[in-house]
């Protein structure tokens, strides 16, 4: 058998495929139980090692192979030796068999193994557990609505495969078994849903999920070139909803990590990058302008435990299970990098004025530059401040000359800045003129330091899709932005933000800077802008009521549904006494209808007595083991020719109940016609 360019695969590699139809039932059962298997294990191929899903990939065809051809299953031997190279490559790939990886890793690999051992009906049984927990570890990674999606359909495949394997009378279709599958597992939804709202929330078995986090996203480092990598990713960082009206673009500061060490190259935080437990909160002096906004920010996972939430936050909810603590510099801090979603309700003043108390070295090292690097753009701002009109100005007005200058002195603002060398803030400030946020915010922190100002930098996200979804603007990593702050004498910390001055609209309306889509995506977008939009803003949506209704539910809402119900003050009592009322009730009722259902006649046994009671009528002989083919028989032995319609009805039911093509329940016309020729034949017979 020929291939394309010329390869050629032996025949003998090759099973001789007889159609679907004629495959024996066993065949047929197994295939379908290996489509399920790699169906389940193949959202596991992004983060299992690649000779994990070849091994499982290998033995899955090797077994449908050998279902096909009805081929002998393999010794134990060869078994043992392909377990023992798994755990071995497991033990070579982590360093130990303990852990997640590890973990999920054998028992993928053991549950395509034991396929080679489906000799009996206990062993698919093992199968079959096996795949509901490889399902349950894929949570472990993942919480994503495509994930669970993916795992409805391998339950319900899974069922299939179990009902299949408690019907072995005749040949039912696979329709039939994924029928009765889907129809049980909605028949169990309820009480799924009822454990999803009563039951305690715990955490994974193996730590958080990694769900969702961004491979780029805010660093508590900054290097030139660090935030266009940012810029390019489109994924979600957090979704807002505004009480009342929402602050404009131009009032959308996200405040992140705050950057004050600086050794010419990499940009650093002071203190500690999180809150450490049992340190108090330390209170900036807060000078707030204006009406406060209340808000809800839905955070999706970080790789920092800088919680960037609106300027300037005041007051934050309690966060289950998340403490979070703010600091002078008006960052809030998580006690650890944030590895799962977080809901946080908080009360902001986007107009402000930050008189952060001095703490020691603070106003010190916001001050100190490296020696060795940037001199041209040192010995640059020693010039302009020597200036007769600049040397006794203070730290705003020289900012506005920074400012004017970055506006006048043909800066571009631009996504592909391409690489800076050592001395990066001379050789953007005075040779190519041309940056992203990051540039401009670190250069115009060293030419305030130069001048002998405090200033620092501080990064975080600015502004968000312009229109909301469903009730939630959302705010992407590529709306990571770095900004500076400067120290004024008197009044404090003041927000400084480059980028506005080389790019308005950046900051004015959100407009941020497009990265080249793709090829495909590129053509939809050119045919329909529209389209592209309204397919990403649904999707969104969807996404966002997934998080909000079903992975942001928390035992604060368990405690909400309470209250909801007519409890007063709930607590865990009340929950747990709910949970196993309701349970209790619904195993009653379960019991209850098991029991009317062990005392109601099948309707087929039913339809078969009284044919049966048809025949005593016309002294015939009918036992009750005795089947309608039988009886068939019997009546043409004792009524000859006239009994024929008799035993033409009786082979109908024989076909119907038991035959290729099964009826779904009793025909009732059958009933009434076998009577009807009963009673005639009883008054012939009386005649």
């Amino acid at each position: 058998m020929a291939g394309l360019s010329g390869i050629a695969l032996p025949r003998r590699w090759l099973p001789h495929w007889p159609g679907w139809r004629r495959l024996p039932r066993e065949a047929r059962d197994t295939l379908f139980l290996l489509a399920v298997i790699a169906w389940t294990v193949l959202p596991h191929a992004s983060h299992l090692p690649a000779w994990t899903i070849a091994l499982t990939a290998v033995v899955l065809l090797w077994r449908g192979r050998l279902a096909i051809e009805s081929g002998a299953l393999p010794s134990k031997w060869v078994l043992l030796s392909v377990l023992t190279a798994a755990i071995g490559l497991t033990y070579w790939t982590y360093g130990g068999l303990l852990g997640k990886e590890p973990g999920v890793t054998l028992a993928v690999a053991l549950m395509a193994l034991k396929t080679l051992e489906l000799r009996a009906r206990r062993d698919a049984f093992v199968v079959f557990f096996l795949g509901f927990f490889i399902i349950l570890t894929h949570f472990l990674y993942s919480q994503s609505l495509p994930v669970a999606a993916a795992m409805l359909i391998s339950i319900w495949g899974l069922l299939t495969a179990l009902v299949l394997a408690h019907m072995p009378v005749g040949q039912p279709s696979l329709r039939q078994a994924g029928g009765l599958a889907a129809r049980t597992a909605l028949l169990g939804a309820p009480v799924m849903a009822l454990l999803f709202v009563l039951f305690p929330r715990i955490g994974p078995l193996w730590g958080v999920p990694q769900d969702g986090i961004s491979t780029t996203g805010l660093s508590n480092t900054m290097r030139m070139g660090s935030m266009t990598e940012v810029a390019r990713d489109e994924s979600v960082a957090m979704r807002i909803r505004f009480e009342g009206r929402a602050p404009s673009p131009a009032e959308m500061y996200f405040r992140g990590p705050v950057l004050t060490r600086f050794d010419g190259l990499e940009w650093r935080p002071l203190g500690l990058p999180f809150a450490p437990a049992g340190v108090p909160d330390r209170v900036p002096v807060l000078k707030p302008i204006g009406d406060p906004v209340r808000y809800e920010a839905t955070l999706e996972p970080l790789r920092v435990a800088s919680v960037p939430l609106l300027e300037a936050t005041t007051e934050i909810a309690p966060v289950e299970g998340f403490r979070i603590s703010r600091r002078e510099d008006l960052q809030w801090l998580g006690e650890r990098p944030i590895y799962e979603r977080i809901r946080v309700r908080a009360e902001a003043y986007p107009r402000f004025a930050l008189s952060a108390a001095r703490r020691s070295g603070e106003i010190q090292e916001s001050l100190e530059l490296p020696p060795g690097f940037n001199p041209r753009t040192l010995a640059w701002t020693r010039a302009l401040r020597a200036e007769p009109t600049n040397r006794n100005i203070d730290a705003t007005a020289f900012a506005n000359l920074v400012m004017s200058h970055i506006r006048d002195g043909g800066y571009d603002y631009t996504l592909s800045p391409g690489e800076y060398g050592r001395n990066a803030v001379d050789e953007f400030w005075l040779d190519r003129k041309t940056g992203f946020c990051e540039h401009f915010a670190a250069a115009f922190v060293v030419i305030m330091r130069a001048a002998g100002f405090p200033a620092r930098v501080v990064t975080g996200y600015q502004g968000s899709d312009t229109e909301p979804v469903d009730g939630f603007y959302i705010v992407r990593q590529s709306s990571a932005h770095a900004w500076a702050e400067y120290w004024q004498t008197g009044s404090g910390w003041i927000r400084a933000d480059p980028t506005g001055a080389v790019s308005p609209d950046r900051i004015g309306r959100s407009t941020r800077l497009e990265v080249q889509p793709g090829l495909v995506a590129g053509a939809i977008a050119a045919m329909s802008p529209e389209l592209v939009a309204s397919l990403r803003n649904g999707w969104e949506a969807i996404n966002n009521r997934w998080n909000q209704w079903v992975l942001n539910y928390t035992r604060g809402q368990q405690l909400d549904v309470l209250k909801n119900i007519g409890f007063t003050a709930p607590d865990w009592e009340d929950l747990a006494l709910l949970l196993i009322g309701t349970l209790s009730t619904l195993a009653l009722a379960g019991a209850a209808w098991a029991w009317l259902d062990r005392h109601r006649v099948d309707p087929w046994v039913r339809q078969l007595e009284r044919l049966k009671r048809a025949l005593r009528s016309l002294g015939i002989a009918a036992a009750p083991h005795e089947a309608p083919r039988t009886l068939a028989a019997r009546v043409r032995e004792h009524l000859g020719a006239k009994g024929d319609p008799l035993a033409a009805e009786l082979d109908a039911l024989e076909a119907q109940r038991y035959g290729r093509v099964q009826a779904s329940r009793p025909d009732a016309a059958l009933t009434r016609r076998f009577t009807s020729e009963s009673r005639r034949l009883r008054s012939l017979l009386a005649r």
